[in-house]
């Protein structure tokens, strides 16, 4: 089992050679990156993370979609930052709450941060434990997910990039 510890203020970036990236996922096990959105475990394919960063400061922007935490800038470029929580429907952090950490992935070229409560680790989970979203899920949920997983007696929420990014 491959595992990714973050401590803050440490990044870890999880990118390798497009060979290596092109082999993932094709057996009878799919990686994926955990985290935390207010106490609900998910998770996002690991091919899709570029980086994972401790708490950053992040610049409004005016107008834009209540989803948008802002801009943060990552090495010199302007990432923007979405925030689960709202995107997810999710109660607000409240004060004296740690900052959210920021995963970093790639979509059509852009990047942006999507900002969860906490990271855990990149895992391989095996293809029989997923599930279709149950009827029961939030419409909200069941719009941005591509199912669930069952691991070790708690249900992962498994994310699609494209969907969580598809705001408005």
């Amino acid at each position: 089992m491959q595992s990714m510890t973050t401590h803050p203020p440490t990044r870890a970036t999880m990118s390798g050679p497009p060979a290596a990236l092109a082999l993932a996922g094709r057996g009878e096990e799919e990686t994926f990156l955990t985290l935390t959105v207010a106490g609900q475990p998910c998770a996002l394919p690991v091919l899709a993370v570029r980086d994972v960063l401790a708490a950053q400061a992040i610049t409004r922007i005016p107008l834009a979609p209540a989803e948008v935490a802002g801009s943060l800038n990552l090495r010199g470029r302007i990432v923007t930052a979405i925030d689960l929580r709202r995107r997810l429907g999710l109660p607000s952090r409240l004060p004296g709450e740690p900052a959210a950490m920021s995963v970093v992935v790639e979509h059509q070229g852009e990047l942006y941060s999507l900002l969860a409560d906490a990271v855990g680790e990149v895992i391989p989970l095996p293809r029989e434990g997923f599930a279709p979203n149950p009827p029961t899920l939030d419409p909200l949920w069941r719009e941005i997910s591509r199912g669930v997983h069952r691991e070790d007696g708690r249900l992962l929420v498994v994310l699609e990039v494209e969907r969580v990014l598809a705001i408005g």
